[in-house]
């Protein structure tokens, strides 16, 4: 309460929106205990037996977004840090919790050195039109 006798809230500015630190949501991790790779363009799915996140005390209401948004539509990590305003280190951290309550699980995307040679590539489609 402030002076006059009104609410006063400390956790939020017109201007600036919420005012809660990233390492507060992480509770101070900027990794993961289990170190999930998580790039960029990893795709977050939630897993189909996974109940309502709300539901759960322990989760944070940032936990709740992310699995609410990935049961939609699998989404990138690089998304979900753009959809929920918040830095990819603490996406990433977030994801891993999740990850370990089996809440949601990630596809990772092929690491170039497996994908196939462009030269095979435009063989094959050279090939293609020489039919």
């Amino acid at each position: 309460m402030s002076a006059d006798g009104q609410a006063t809230s400390h956790w939020f500015d017109d201007e600036a929106g919420p005012v809660v630190r990233p390492y507060a949501m992480t509770r101070g991790r900027t990794r993961h205990a289990a170190q999930h790779r998580l790039d960029l363009i990893a795709v977050v799915v939630t897993e189909p037996r996974a109940g309502d996140p709300e539901a759960d005390p322990t989760l944070s209401p940032e936990h709740s977004d992310i699995v609410d948004l990935c049961r939609k539509a699998p989404q990138s990590v690089a998304e979900l840090a753009a959809e929920l305003d918040l830095p990819i280190g603490v996406v990433r951290v977030l994801v891993g919790d999740l990850v370990d309550r089996e809440l949601v699980h990630v596809t990772r995307p092929v690491p170039p050195a497996e994908l196939p040679d462009e030269s095979i590539l435009r063989d094959v489609i050279n090939g293609l039109r020489a039919l």
